[in-house]
């Protein structure tokens, strides 16, 4: 007889989990979250840069107010010059093998991920180096105020010269000193976590986790069958609440929207050999134009099913961005007097032109992104009745970056809980970086602004330069000056939880459904006898 279909597999797991899960209730949960990572679970090649790495510590910690706070680190301070950071570790970190944690494995850590070239921003970190086994000083090249985020979100690897010590399988067989350790990793299945029993902190209150890798039809079914206590779920599903479940919302800085290539047409190719630029798009009054017409609110309904926000800027609501960067409401007829004045005329056949030029592009978006293929066929309609043609096309990831990333409109998806994606969206220093700046943006006055943030003597200081770059009355990247984006929405991250567990105060969430929602993870509780 041939051996059982892998769906069949998985449903057997599934029924044996849930009946374990209403045993052991108080025990384990069952999440079903996503967010495999590729690359496994290594701090170095970017697990945990956007949610939290769990099974490994950090140094620092964000609250709930994205303020910084003890963690592995007790104490710390940066130096007059802005140029080294001291920090003094707790006594009492051990590595889920019982080893102590030291100040080795930090500048270990924090060395070797600078020249691992991950997620990771390390290109300001000169050396790190231990001064004693509980204090460790990291030494930069220039000051960067940004760099504070790496201390809360670089998870802490053990010293490759040491037992279990760090080596290229370490992301399949992670070491760290969170409060849960890897069991067992079944590849595009599960992943089976338990409490890690030297962990410093409170004791969690489950003594083990199963994260389920399915996909969103199976993830849906096995909420409604009872077979998880959490689940991911996507805003056109989040309606239909099983009966034995709650609705969880999560706030985030999640964004979707639509990226301009800024440049003309001027014979420049990418390495890859694709065409750099785009004629229309280049046009300021399109771009202005485009951001009036859009109904942000409409998006968040149609494309969101009500489970977002409107998104004027990469980071609405956060020190970094300012309150005033809105359009209230759409405003067809300035658009139509802005494109008018630049000389873009409608004929007859609908569309605008400017010397024979038609007001038209392509509008791409990954093609199995189902969220951002509505967004950008509904603001495609939204901006046809000023004469422009925005063209949604769906395209795979390689397709997009080999041929679309600096011709194209893309319809992107960012969002950080540190103002260093800014710097990296819009400073021409990082133009064709990677999806950063894959419109080729470039404004003096604003790389200027971007600078002083970084080089600033606190955040607050700081957090008026970024601001300043976004429209400092004059110029900037944002709605009221280049427009250099149509920023569209802000998600709303859903997910379907036991009414018996209670998750807490959950915090902000950065780009990527998922992982982030066990940020607090030693907060949740549950709450049936």
């Amino acid at each position: 007889m041939a051996p059982p279909t892998r769906p069949i597999l998985l449903g057997i797991v599934l029924s044996c989990l849930a009946a374990i899960s209403t045993a052991e209730a108080k025990e384990q949960l069952i999440l079903a979250i996503g967010g495999e990572p590729e690359q496994g679970f290594d701090p170095l090649l970017g697990w945990g840069q956007y949610g939290t790495p769990l099974f490994q510590s950090t140094l620092l910690s964000r609250g709930r107010d994205l303020s910084p706070q003890p963690e592995l680190a007790t104490e710390w301070s940066l130096s007059e010059d802005r140029l080294t950071w001291t920090l003094t570790l707790r006594e009492d970190a051990r590595f889920a093998d019982g080893t102590a944690l030291t100040a080795e494995d930090v500048a270990y850590t924090f060395n070797t991920a600078a020249e691992a070239g991950g997620r990771a921003d390390l290109s300001a970190l000169e050396e790190a180096n231990a001064v004693d086994d509980q204090t460790v000083a990291l030494h930069l090249h220039a000051p960067r105020i940004t760099f504070i985020d790496q201390l809360m979100t670089l998870g802490i690897v053990p010293h490759a010269e040491r037992d279990n010590g760090y080596s290229e399988q370490y992301g399949r067989h992670p070491l760290g000193s969170g409060p849960y350790q890897l069991m067992e990793w079944q590849e595009g299945e599960q992943l089976i976590v338990e409490r890690n029993p030297y962990f410093y902190g409170p004791a969690p209150a489950f003594d083990r986790l199963i994260f389920l890798f399915t996909n969103e039809d199976a993830t849906l079914s096995a909420a409604h069958a009872g077979q998880v206590d959490i689940a991911s779920i996507p805003p056109a599903l989040a309606a239909n609440v099983p009966g034995h479940m709650q609705r969880v919302t999560m706030e985030s800085v999640d964004n979707r929207g639509i990226l301009f290539p800024m440049q003309p047409v001027n014979g420049e190719h990418a390495a890859s050999g694709a065409p750099i630029g785009n004629d229309v798009t280049a046009d300021l009054a399109i771009r202005q134009a485009i951001n009036l017409a859009v109904d942000r609110k409409t998006l968040v309904e149609v494309a969101l099913h009500g489970y977002g926000r409107p998104a004027y800027g990469p980071a609405d609501g956060l020190p970094w961005s300012s309150e005033e960067e809105r359009v209230e409401a759409p405003n067809i007829a300035r658009a139509e007097k802005l494109l008018d004045a630049a000389g873009w005329n409608l004929r007859d056949d609908g569309l605008r032109y400017k010397d024979g030029l038609p007001a038209r592009f392509r509008l791409t978006y990954p093609s199995s992104d189902t969220t951002r293929q509505l967004l950008a066929e509904v603001s495609a309609e939204m901006v046809r009745p000023l004469g422009i043609e925005m063209q949604p096309t769906g395209r795979h990831w390689d397709e997009i970056q080999r041929e679309a990333l600096h011709q194209d409109a893309i319809l992107f998806g960012f969002g950080s809980r540190s103002p260093q994606e800014v710097y990296y969206l819009f400073h021409s220093q990082h133009a064709g970086n990677g999806f950063y700046n894959s419109g080729l943006y470039a404004n003096a006055e604003v790389d200027t602004y971007l600078d002083a943030a970084q080089a600033a003597k606190s955040i607050e200081e700081a957090n008026q330069y970024w601001r300043a770059a976004q429209w400092d009355g004059t110029t900037g990247y944002g709605v009221r000056g280049d427009s250099s984006w149509a920023w569209l929405v802000n998600l709303e991250h859903a997910y379907f939880a036991n009414t018996c567990l209670d998750v807490g105060e959950l915090g902000i969430a950065p780009h990527g459904h998922g992982w982030p929602i066990t940020a607090n993870l030693l907060e949740w509780r549950w709450a049936c006898n």
